[in-house]
């Protein structure tokens, strides 16, 4: 039996298209994170990922994992990650935490299908400060002049990225 509708109740409105979310990452064991959500709303902070001296040499990237996973549960789908891509560690403990941590993210992304691009360095400093060289004071000052209130320059390195990714052509989302 067909019941006819009225033409004015025939097809609802279509839901306004959101944006999906964005997340910018300073990859270290302290990491710093921003996220853009679908609605816009904007948060960041930091997540430390230093093993505990009874955990075993893979533990931080374990963390990092199911942070990752419990952050996109929460966060809802997250369209595109960006991430700062350092060329030169100071330490080689440094470097080896990153190109860890760097891995992680990566398959990680590959198997949730998420966009990834890291970002150069002095992409991040000459978009933010207008100097490619900006120390953290001017990187926490410009995440500041934003708006916001870093813990630290990992937050506001991740910060920055986040703005870099929104306000330019660049991004891969």
């Amino acid at each position: 039996m067909n019941i006819p509708i009225p033409a004015q109740d025939a097809r609802p409105e279509p839901a306004a298209i959101s944006s999906s979310c964005i997340l910018a990452l300073d990859l270290g064991t302290t990491t710093g994170w921003a996220l853009r959500a679908a609605d816009g709303l904007i948060t960041s902070g930091t997540v430390s990922f230093r093993p505990s001296r009874y955990d075993g040499g893979g533990m931080r990237y374990v963390r990092f994992r199911a942070w990752l996973e419990r952050l996109a549960a929460d966060a809802g789908p997250i369209g595109a990650i960006h991430f700062e891509e350092v060329r030169r560690h100071i330490g080689t403990d440094a470097a080896h935490v990153f190109g860890g941590l760097l891995a992680t993210l990566t398959a990680w992304a590959e198997t949730a299908g998420v966009p990834y691009q890291g970002v150069s360095v002095g992409t991040i400093k000459r978009h933010a400060t207008g100097r490619g060289n900006a120390d953290k004071a001017a990187m926490i000052a410009a995440a500041r002049a934003r708006g916001f209130s870093p813990a630290d320059d990992n937050e506001a390195d991740a910060i920055a990225i986040l703005f870099w990714a929104i306000e330019t052509a660049g991004g891969v989302a």
